[in-house]
C-alpha cells in the first residue's frame, strides 16, 4: 500500500511538473523584467526636477509681469500666494508625469505595473531630494536664482517701508501697552525739575499698573500722589487719573491678548491649510507620475524564436 501511493504520488508530481508553461529562462526572465532600475529611475528624477525648475522660472516671470511699482496697480498678498501655490502644484503633477514616463521608458519595462512602480519610486526620489533642498544650505543657494522678483518690485518694497515707519509708533503702543499712558503723562507734567517729577510719576503709574495686585491700593495711592506734585493738581483729581490709566492700561492688554489670540489662530489655520495642501499636492504627484510611468513602457519585442518555444 506505501509503495502504490508513493508510486501516484510520483506520477502526480511528473504531470504537475509536465503542466509548467514556463522554463527555468523564462523564470529568469521575468525576474530581470521586474528588477528595479535605478539609473532609469534617477534619471527620470533628474528630468523631473529640471521640469519643475524651468515651470518655476517661468511662473516668476509671469508674476514679475503682472507687477507695476509705478502705479501701485498690484494683485494682493493673498492672491499672489494662492495663484503661486496652485502654479507650484501644477508644476508638480506635470514633472512627476514626465520625470515617470522618462523612468519608466529608460527602463525597459514592459509591464504596465512594473513601468508604473519604476515612474511612483522616481518621483519618491525626486520628492525626498526636493526636501533635502528646503532643509539644507543649498536651498537657500538654489533660492537665490528666484530673487529677482524681488528687485522687479523694489517700488513695492518701499512703499511698504515707508507704511510701516508711518505705523511705527502705533505698533510701539500695542508692545507696551503703558506707552500710551506715559506720553499723557510727559505732557501734563510741569513744575521746577519737570524731569525729575515726570520720571517720578511714570514710575509710580507703572508700578500701580504692573505691581502685585496685594499692593494695588498702596501703589495707586502713591502714583496718585507722584502725579499730584508733578501736575500741581489736588490729589482727587490725581486718583481720578490714575483710575482712568488703570482702565486704559486694562483695556490695552485685553485687546493685544486679544489680537495674539487672533494671530495664533491665524497660523494654527494657516499651518493646517498649508499641510493638507501640500499632502494633496504630493498625492497628485505621485499619481501623474504612476501614470506617467504606465505610459512610458517599451513595447514588447516577440522573436521567431519565443514563438517557437512557446508553441513547443
Amino acid at each position: 500500500m506505501t509503495d502504490h501511493s508513493t508510486h501516484r504520488e510520483h506520477v502526480a508530481d511528473t504531470r504537475s511538473a509536465d503542466l509548467s508553461f514556463t522554463t527555468p529562462a523564462e523564470d529568469a526572465r521575468t525576474v530581470l523584467l521586474n528588477k528595479v532600475n535605478w539609473g532609469a529611475i534617477i534619471a527620470g528624477a533628474v528630468i523631473a526636477l529640471i521640469i519643475q525648475f524651468l515651470l518655476s522660472l517661468l511662473g516668476v516671470g509671469i508674476g514679475a509681469a503682472t507687477l507695476d511699482p509705478a502705479t501701485g496697480n498690484n494683485p494682493d498678498a493673498g492672491t499672489f500666494s494662492l495663484v503661486s501655490a496652485v502654479w507650484y502644484a501644477v508644476t508638480g503633477i506635470i514633472a512627476a508625469f514626465a520625470g515617470g514616463f522618462i523612468a519608466s521608458r529608460m527602463s525597459g519595462r514592459t509591464l504596465a505595473s512594473s513601468g508604473a512602480l519604476h515612474g511612483l519610486t522616481s518621483w519618491a526620489v525626486t520628492t525626498l531630494f526636493l526636501l533635502y533642498l528646503l532643509t539644507t544650505a543649498v536651498g537657500t543657494l538654489v533660492g537665490g536664482a528666484l530673487n529677482g522678483l524681488g528687485a522687479i518690485a523694489g517700488g513695492i518694497g518701499n512703499t511698504v517701508a515707508t507704511a510701516a515707519e508711518a505705523a511705527a509708533p502705533a505698533l510701539a503702543e500695542e508692545t507696551d501697552p503703558f506707552a500710551g499712558i506715559q506720553d499723557q503723562i510727559s505732557q501734563a507734567t510741569g513744575g521746577t525739575d519737570p524731569e525729575a517729577l515726570q520720571n517720578a510719576a511714570v514710575s509710580a503709574v507703572r508700578a500701580a499698573m504692573t505691581g502685585d495686585e496685594a499692593q494695588a491700593e498702596q501703589a495707586r495711592e502713591t502714583a496718585a500722589q507722584a502725579l499730584a506734585r508733578s501736575q500741581n493738581i489736588p490729589v482727587e483729581e490725581a486718583r481720578t487719573q490714575v483710575e482712568g490709566y488703570q482702565q486704559q492700561y486694562q483695556e490695552t492688554v485685553q485687546a493685544a491678548q486679544e489680537q495674539a489670540t487672533a494671530a495664533a489662530d491665524a497660523a494654527a489655520s494657516a499651518a493646517s491649510t498649508g499641510a493638507i495642501a501640500a499632502f494633496f499636492a504630493l498625492l497628485l504627484g505621485a499619481v501623474a507620475a504612476w501614470f506617467g510611468g504606465r505610459a512610458g513602457i517599451a513595447a514588447p519585442i516577440a522573436t521567431a524564436n519565443t514563438i517557437v518555444g512557446r508553441h513547443v
